[in-house]
């Protein structure tokens, strides 16, 4: 775990503003005051003390303060790929975002299968980094899907759990034997559900519109079989397992029975699939395509459904950065992927502003959820807490254009979108790491 360089900040009081913090179960209009880094008071009395002297006092009226966002599916290029993205550039995009952690995928060259690649990268983190890193480490030795890493060493070295990233371990006896070794050490297992024998040339959904695109499709089954493969080998172990995105409504249902079993089960969304659906790839747009693939209609709203009655957990920007010549050829030969850490809270908010969602509950999905699978001191703004928070004017609208992107690559299906909700303030153990103006 990194934290950010310290640097002593004054304190902040944000006074008059909608506070919704899940952890605590309160959506209630109140203060929140910051004191050396940490959460003083946070609620409808939190000022009745007064603020601290030498305080910077902020008007919450027509704002929302919310606990920063814990994204738990990031991407990026830093070893190896430093072109697409580093921990900086990430980092910055997080906190135009509202997100104050995240947790970094072991896709890189060499694969985060090491002690020392872990330590690699919470240092450099901690070097360059503006908002808290954590790290995901390997599943299998080179993410190949054949012999498990030393899950022992890797934790202690700071890693908070262990995943093969992009791609699924095809073997179910591997896959046995990670998870009753995982359950040894407390660990959780995060899997691509996704068999690649299934998806085999497939680029995008399975179905009419592919035939209609001429395009190879990818089935449902993929997913689904894949997804109940696991959970099966979840009840056989007694392992912790987290489906690390999932896409269609046959999922589920399969996710529905494994948590009423009592399996020690989550799944995780993009905020892709949440707001977007097969019909937007449109004339071959490359930034549309994805793994798992933007499914139909249905799919998109029985995904939405499952994030509101908490079926699925967590929501991610499975944010993937792709440089322009791996997205710039035919559709079916360009790289899957897309960028998403700027856009994931403005994305989820579509759902709040259409009543599709409670935004309460999105942004427990965003960030109480995520930090409580993962055990991090994270996702709450309760008193005590580190200072970590979004303030949000859940009202602004904005257009996403690509000279305003952060991140460094550009690969943004949301290019030319209205949002409406723009975080005006990022602050990561009580120091302020963006603004916006606003208003």
């Amino acid at each position: 775990m990194t934290d950010p360089r310290p640097q002593p900040s004054p304190p902040l009081v944000v006074s008059g503003a909608r506070i919704v913090d899940p952890s605590r179960g309160l959506d209630a209009v109140g203060s929140v005051v910051v004191l050396d880094g940490r959460i003083a008071a946070a609620g409808p009395q939190a000022l009745n003390q007064g603020a601290p002297e030498g305080a910077e006092v902020v008007d919450g009226r027509d704002l929302v303060v919310m606990p920063g966002l814990v994204d738990m599916r990031v991407f990026v290029g830093e070893p190896g790929h430093e072109h697409r993205e580093t921990l900086a550039s990430a980092s910055h995009a997080a906190a135009v975002g509202g997100i104050t952690t995240i947790v970094v995928m072991p896709d890189t060259d060499p694969a985060i299968d090491d002690p020392a690649l872990v330590d690699f990268i919470l240092r450099r983190a901690r070097d360059t980094a503006i908002v808290r890193v954590h790290a995901m480490a390997a599943l299998t030795k080179g993410l190949a899907g054949r012999e498990t890493t030393e899950f022992g060493l890797l934790q202690e070295a700071g890693a908070v759990a262990f995943t093969d990233g992009r791609r699924a371990v095809a073997s179910a006896r591997v896959m046995r034997r990670a998870l009753t070794y995982a359950r040894d050490f407390g660990a959780l297992v995060v899997h691509h559900a996704e068999d690649p024998e299934l998806v085999g040339a497939g680029v995008m959904n399975e179905g009419e519109t592919a035939s209609r695109l001429g395009l190879s499709g990818s089935p449902r089954e993929a997913e689904i079989i894949m997804l109940e493969r696991d959970l099966r080998l979840v009840q056989l172990t007694g392992g912790r397992y987290h489906a690390a995105q999932v896409s269609c409504a046959e999922s589920v249902s399969v996710l529905r029975a494994a948590k009423a079993r009592g399996l020690d089960v989550t799944a995780g969304v993009a905020a892709t699939h949440l707001t977007l659906n097969e019909l937007d790839i449109g004339a071959y747009r490359t930034f549309f395509k994805l793994s798992p693939p933007l499914r139909s209609e249905d799919d998109r709203r029985a995904m939405v459904e499952a994030v509101a009655d908490g079926i699925v957990d967590i929501v991610v920007s499975s944010h993937d950065p792709q440089d322009v010549e791996t997205k710039r050829h035919p559709f079916a030969d360009a790289a899957d992927g897309a960028i998403g850490l700027e856009t994931l809270l403005a994305a989820g908010l579509r759902l709040v502003h259409a009543g599709d969602l409670g935004l309460s509950r999105l942004v427990e999905a965003m960030s109480t959820a995520p930090a409580r699978r993962l055990r991090l001191e994270a996702g709450t703004l309760a008193p005590g807490a580190p200072a970590d928070l979004a303030i949000v004017d859940i009202g602004a609208p904005w257009i996403v254009r690509e000279a305003d992107i952060v991140s460094r690559a550009k690969n943004t299906p949301y290019e030319g979108a209205r949002f409406q909700g723009r975080v005006v303030r990022t602050v990561v153990a009580g120091r302020t790491v963006h603004t916006y103006a606003h208003g």
